[in-house]
């Protein structure tokens, strides 16, 4: 077991940031930690790096007792928060250097720790580069490189794909999977729930303090009442056939848009071919059909509710 929190409460005056909240990661995997705004994500990433002081629980690391003077556990962790934290005085190579040695102090250790991690960003073109001249991606790059320099046990990694263009986003994705098949365990959080889809082992769903939902990414999708999402190209219709798709008994949701007919069922075999036999009987002449199993982003909205959050 790499992290071990039970019945974690954080209180801010009369505002509970955490209620119990529960979460275990194990070994080796990547854990995915999602929930809407507010939902207590950066609070409890707080609490496990001992960044926050909170009222009640226990926080295991390794097997051991997370405290703010456990250095010895804080070594082996690296912290890639979603705000970039870096010199801008420094230059590419100074910045990971000064990172990597809070934890190495063997120079020519170092050294070589500080290429690697520049080659693994792929930042060498840009080595004598200061922060503000590099882009967003790049940026991103480097911020990565100076908490993973020292090879950390521990990745915990906060929406560190925000506002970076599609190439380097897969260049870090690419990177943590790396990282994580090299040895690494990750705890990664994002609002990009296809990065979710795409490299986590398991994914815990938080929301008001508490975890509400946890397991695979298929676990999860079995958990709702969703089923796939169909899309039929319509020539003819008609305002009947809403009224009377709303009445069938495994259909969650439908609507009409830009000549494609998009309807939401439930769990089932035959909903598909329920559908065709409606259009067909009633004539309602259709084109191409597309046919969608749930998504994350489906499992997020029916865990957690549409309304928007602050």
């Amino acid at each position: 077991m790499v992290i071990k929190v039970e019945n974690l409460v954080k209180r801010y005056g009369d505002l509970i940031a955490l209620d119990h909240f529960n979460v275990e990661v194990q070994e080796g995997e990547i854990l995915g930690l999602l929930g809407p705004n507010g939902s207590g994500k950066t609070t409890a990433i707080n609490c496990i790096l001992s960044l926050l002081k909170y009222d009640k629980g226990s926080i295991e690391i390794f097997g051991r007792p997370m405290s703010p003077s456990a250095y010895d556990i804080k070594r082996n962790i690296g912290i890639i928060m979603q705000n970039v934290a870096v010199f801008e005085e420094l230059t590419v190579y100074e910045n990971i250097d000064y990172f990597c040695g809070l934890y190495v102090t063997d120079k020519s250790h170092r050294k070589m720790l500080v290429d690697e991690a520049i080659d693994f960003v792929g930042l060498n073109d840009f080595r004598k580069f200061y922060p503000k001249k590099l882009s967003g991606g790049l940026l991103r790059r480097l911020n990565i490189a100076c908490g993973i320099a020292h090879k950390p046990k521990l990745i915990i990694l906060d929406e560190p794909t925000v506002a970076v263009d599609p190439q380097s986003r897969n260049n870090i994705l690419e990177g943590i999977l790396k990282l994580n098949k090299d040895g690494s365990t990750v705890v990664y959080t994002s609002h990009y729930m296809e990065e979710v889809e795409h490299i986590c082992s398991r994914i815990v769903i938080m929301d008001k303090g508490k975890t509400i939902a946890s397991g695979t990414n298929d676990e999860l999708k079995s958990m709702i009442k969703s089923g796939e999402k169909i899309t039929i190209e319509i020539f003819n219709f008609n305002a009947k056939i809403l009224s009377d798709l709303k009445n069938m008994k495994n259909i969650v949701s439908c609507e009409f848009a830009d000549n494609h007919l998009i309807v939401k069922s439930m769990r089932g075999e035959n909903n598909l071919m329920v559908l065709l036999e409606y259009l067909k009987s009633n004539n309602i002449a259709f084109g191409k059909i597309y046919s969608e199993p749930p998504t994350l982003n489906d499992v997020f909205l029916e865990i957690t509710g549409k309304e928007l959050r602050d």
